[in-house]
């Protein structure tokens, strides 16, 4: 299938496409015109690619990966750095979560007003008021 057709299905844009390409994330063969031309199996490639990144996964992981997949047999070397990358996922939700709750206590801060006390910081303000 063509450039287009792959984009289409896939949801996908072109410009996505060759730039998997540039990474080595996908492969496709050139006709006499040289445009490129991709098997049927492309089209799940691009669905796990998608995938991957939106797990938080940097193109270089997934260069390493795809081969893994696809012999089903992930290195020591390669479980670390999807350990890795799943610790650094799981220090950013912890970082939003304590921005969320500094946030929640500004609401509460802007919605009741307490005229005896402010407090130093948004942390201490958290701690010591409930959710709104």
């Amino acid at each position: 299938m063509r450039i287009g057709e792959l984009a289409e299905r896939a949801c996908v844009s072109t410009r996505a496409l060759r730039y998997y390409e540039e990474q080595g994330l996908l492969r496709s063969s050139r006709t006499a015109g040289g445009q490129r031309v991709y098997p049927q199996a492309a089209e799940d490639r691009v669905r796990l690619i998608r995938e991957l990144y939106t797990a938080g996964l940097p193109s270089r992981v997934i260069a390493e990966l795809l081969p893994a997949i696809d012999a089903r047999h992930v290195s020591p070397e390669l479980l670390a750095r999807l350990l890795d990358e799943r610790a650094r996922t799981t220090a950013k939700v912890a970082e939003l979560q304590a921005a969320g709750q500094r946030l929640d206590a500004l609401i509460a801060l802007a919605t009741h007003p307490d005229s005896d006390s402010c407090p130093a910081t948004l942390d201490q303000a958290a701690a010591g008021s409930p959710a709104p």
